[in-house]
């Protein structure tokens, strides 16, 4: 029980009873979710799939009505300015789907505390999250991963360079960098999404160095000649991870949600696993 008569937390109750439910629905493919999220999910009153901070591939969105129900789409606004959602969660189990983990982005935390202030109960079904995911595959020791980020798309003249010199941080302390790759490229979160492709992602990698020329020894050579594995469509049958320069996997087709990761100097079998991974034409 949290405070100030605030609305219980929990992950374990057996019935969908009344609050909001935040229920991981896996990585991307249905199959991931279990058995008891896709119960409370079928026992819940309304159903919401929140369409922004993370997407399913098309196929497995046609799936979802057979596998939990029926269901209506939640974009950012909605999400972000939860009152209709809340009102319904008030009077019985209200179910957000998510793409992965639910407690991994923070407009889902802020949703807990919204809860709390409004005395209106608040669930959470964990899900397998791609993050997860990809440390695992890639081989590379989990403990020696820094700080996550996230490239976005360019808007008209606005491009952050801090998600580069994040990764030059954590490869100057030998940390590995898991770098996720932007959905929306109009940056509202109010349409379907566009995931972006490795290509834009490394050339954007590069526009940002060139702001940020000699600003650390990472920056030494060409951000196309870095060691970089792409971690595409993670959690369904197409999933693929390769490694090799981010010049090479910027070249690669196909996929549909990717990522990278940006290692720092090997350590123990580290590059033998890397090695194993190398794209071969």
């Amino acid at each position: 029980m949290m405070g100030s008569r605030a609305a219980r937390f929990t992950m374990t109750d057996e019935d969908a009873v009344t609050g909001l439910w935040l229920i991981g629905i896996g990585p991307g493919d249905l199959d991931h979710m279990t058995e008891r999220a896709r119960s409370v999910a079928r026992e819940c009153s309304k159903r919401f799939l929140e369409g922004y901070t993370a997407v399913l591939p098309p196929s497995e969105e046609e799936r979802l009505e057979s596998v939990v129900g029926s269901w209506e789409r939640l974009m950012r606004d909605e999400v972000e300015k939860p009152d209709k959602l809340l009102e319904l969660a008030r009077t019985g189990p209200v179910a957000l789907l998510i793409v992965g983990d639910p407690m991994q982005a923070t407009t889902h935390i802020d949703l807990e505390e919204r809860c709390a202030e409004k005395g209106i109960g608040f669930h959470v079904i964990p899900g397998l999250s791609a993050t997860t995911l990809a440390v695992s595959l890639s081989g590379l020791q989990s403990y020696r991963f820094g700080r996550q980020v996230t490239i976005p798309f360019s808007v008209g003249k606005y491009l952050p360079t801090s998600p580069l010199e994040m990764i030059c941080r954590n490869k100057d302390a030998g940390l590995h960098t898991l770098v996720l790759l932007d959905l929306d490229p109009t940056g509202m979160g109010v349409e379907n999404p566009r995931p972006m492709v490795p290509g834009e992602a490394v050339s954007l990698l590069e526009r940002m160095g060139e702001r940020i020329k000699n600003s650390s020894k990472a920056l030494d050579r060409p951000i196309k000649d870095w060691s970089g594995m792409l971690l595409s469509d993670l959690g369904t049958e197409e999933e693929r991870v390769v490694s090799g320069t981010l010049g090479g996997l910027s070249e690669i087709d196909g996929g549909y949600v990717h990522a990278f990761i940006l290692p720092a100097e090997f350590s123990g079998m580290e590059e033998v696993a890397f090695e194993r991974r190398r794209l071969t034409h």
